[in-house]
């Protein structure tokens, strides 16, 4: 049994269909992102004006965000149910377009986050020091971050500026600018706003609360993740699904 198989919580039964769509929107996901950044790692930026070049910088960004979130659904097996191997090989890959992440220490991490959520044990929470947002980004930060995944980013960032002659203008503007700004988007999103402890104190087990956006802005936001409780309930239903289940939960109240 693998770690996700391991997640101490309920199980929803999930569809021939979804497993099928979980493939394809994985790929959907993985392709757009490679896609647009060649693309954009080919223009010529002089051309552009802000609003342009703003926009386009948003939206490697959210592309950037759709990278991880496929590869933390591998984490629970949802991208592919059927077939371990291709669900990690798919997480594995996403992690590393991402930002050159080692997935299985992720997977590592992830498993302990959702077993001992907001306490000493969660390597996502704080340290009981740093709790406001730009402290406790740092210290979750620092918890990810290896060498190594920085010589790594180091040496292709600079083989694509010599090597491929990509100009360090694009380079900064749709890899590491997008690159930062997810990561903050993610940590916001997925993590501040969830885990940061309400007034009235934590409601267990999952020490986690649900940020009810509307349906279309939770997407935009990150990518349905502000559907925290629901994923923590039901951590092998996809990203995708979770607005559904956010209606029956609050259907059922």
């Amino acid at each position: 049994m693998n770690q996700a198989e391991q997640l101490p919580s309920q199980s929803i039964k999930l569809s021939s269909v979804s497993t099928l769509a979980g493939v394809l929107i994985a790929t959907a996901i993985m392709g757009v992102s490679a896609i647009s950044l060649v693309l954009l790692l080919s223009v010529n930026i002089a051309n552009l004006n802000f609003f342009v070049l703003f926009i386009a910088i948003l939206w490697q960004t959210f592309l950037y965000t759709g990278l991880f979130i496929t590869a933390h659904d591998a984490m629970h097996g949802t991208v592919f149910p059927e077939n371990t191997k291709i669900n990690h090989l798919i997480g594995s890959m996403c992690a590393v377009l991402y930002g050159c992440l080692p997935y299985k220490a992720l997977l590592r991490k992830h498993w302990m986050h959702h077993r001992y959520p907001a306490s000493d044990l969660d390597p996502d929470f704080h340290d009981g020091k740093n709790k406001n947002f730009f402290a406790w980004y740092l210290h979750f930060m620092k918890g990810y971050a290896t060498w190594s995944q920085m010589i790594l980013i180091t040496i292709i960032y600079n083989s694509s500026h010599y090597i491929l002659h990509i100009p360090r203008a694009n380079l900064n503007y749709f890899w590491a600018v997008p690159c930062i700004l997810s990561s903050l988007q993610l940590f916001y999103f997925g993590t501040f706003l969830p885990h940061r402890e309400p007034q009235d104190g934590y409601s267990e087990p999952h020490r986690a609360r649900t940020i009810s956006y509307p349906i279309w802005w939770s997407f935009l936001t990150c990518y349905h993740f502000g559907y925290h409780y629901e994923h923590h309930e039901y951590p092998n239903v996809p990203w995708w699904q979770l607005p559904k289940v956010h209606r029956e939960n609050v259907g059922s109240l």
